[in-house]
């Protein structure tokens, strides 16, 4: 019994002293996948380039009412904006009645 209490601890001293010694591992860097609308369930399909330099789709209707993949907000007037920051949004659309 005393051998194997001592196994064990020799082990347990040996994986900290391990844990200790090897370098941190780097943190798992996810980079969310842009996600662009798809332009036959829009019913415009206009675009514009943000302050960042980005092509953006201008707000627009949804063909069948559901939320467009890649929207972030829904406009007052009921179009979906797809903008890439908050300022800004849904201007000339009434402002943003919901963020996304």
């Amino acid at each position: 019994m005393r051998l194997l209490a001592s196994l064990l601890l020799a082990v347990s001293i040996s994986t900290a002293a391990q844990a200790q010694l090897a370098p941190p591992e780097p943190p798992q860097i996810v980079t969310p996948k842009k996600v662009e609308p798809n332009e036959a369930n829009l019913q415009t399909h206009g675009h514009y380039r943000n302050k960042a330099g980005q092509d953006v789709h201008s707000p627009a209707q949804s063909v069948d009412g559901k939320v467009p993949a890649g929207a972030s907000a829904k406009c007052r007037d009921g179009s979906y904006s797809f903008s890439k920051s908050r300022r800004g949004t849904c201007s000339g659309h009434g402002g943003v009645g919901a963020w996304l």
